[in-house]
């Protein structure tokens, strides 16, 4: 079995010197798979990837405990340029584009060095989103927020990256494109053998692409397992599916687990 590309080994990540949003995270990603985080808004997610990625010191934000290793060599607290300098990119979940660029120039942004590299990484980016080069003039702030997204994805591609980094992909985004993007993301580790950390709430899609995912709950790891496992998981079935045949009502998975166990205790 191959070491990870990348691993966060009980990870805490502190804001303002007080607030800790993260705390104890471990988790792996293989080379060449999609691994999907999942959990609901605040659960923790953005700040694993922000930290994973060196973008959280922008934040005021730092790692205070654990690791983050990527290809065996510990990046935690790098600056953003060097982080991707190392071959990760990040699509962020907001500020996605530069507005006032047209969607080439946004593209030539990406890779500022000149090069056959990166001419080639850009026109990969219009091969897996073609409708990037129908849209090259056009100013990113009069796209769409599907065309948005392609942008964000294939200004990431742009920088050729080893583990691509995505912040809720169907944030915004109508059901059928949300399909559809998930089905990019399986053609983007195709066609360039990225690896690929998925940051999700809608667990329903992420399940259908990933190899493996991970469930986070009040900055914390609660579960894991193959897509398979967690499907037939009866919490994460009634709370994150809309499939286990409860009340309707939201709850945390935490929150369901501690009711299972009222249940099992009081009989």
């Amino acid at each position: 079995m191959s070491a990870p590309l990348l691993r966060l080994e009980k990870l805490e990540v502190t804001y303002h010197r007080v607030i800790t949003a993260v705390q104890g995270v471990s988790l792996e990603v293989a080379p060449g798979t999609i691994v999907a985080l999942l959990g609901t808004n605040g659960a923790g997610k953005t700040t694993t990837l922000r930290a994973t990625s060196g973008f959280i010191g922008l934040d005021d934000a730092r790692v205070t405990e654990g690791a983050v290793v990527f290809d065996g060599e510990r990046i935690e607290n790098l600056p953003p340029h060097r982080v991707t300098a190392l071959g990760i990119a990040l699509v962020p979940e907001r500020n996605k584009v530069f507005e006032n660029l047209s969607v080439a120039e946004n593209l030539d942004a990406a890779v500022p060095r000149p090069g056959a590299r990166r001419r080639r990484s850009i026109e990969l980016a219009y091969e897996i989103f073609p409708a990037l080069g129908r849209l090259r003039r056009r100013e990113a702030g009069y796209l769409s927020g599907g065309e948005r997204q392609m942008l964000a994805i294939g200004s990431a591609l742009a920088c050729a990256p080893r583990l691509l980094l995505v912040d809720e992909l169907s944030q915004g985004l109508a059901p059928l494109l949300v399909e559809e993007m998930m089905r990019r993301l399986e053609t983007v580790r195709a066609e360039t053998g990225a690896t690929i950390l998925l940051v999700e709430q809608n667990a329903q899609v992420a399940l259908e692409v990933a190899d493996y995912g991970y469930v986070m709950e009040n900055g914390r790891i609660v579960l894991d397992g193959t897509p398979e496992r967690l499907r037939a998981h009866q919490d994460i079935r009634e709370f994150y599916l809309g499939t286990g045949g409860g009340t309707g009502r939201r709850r945390s998975y935490r929150d369901v687990k501690q009711y299972r166990r009222s249940r099992r205790w009081y009989g």
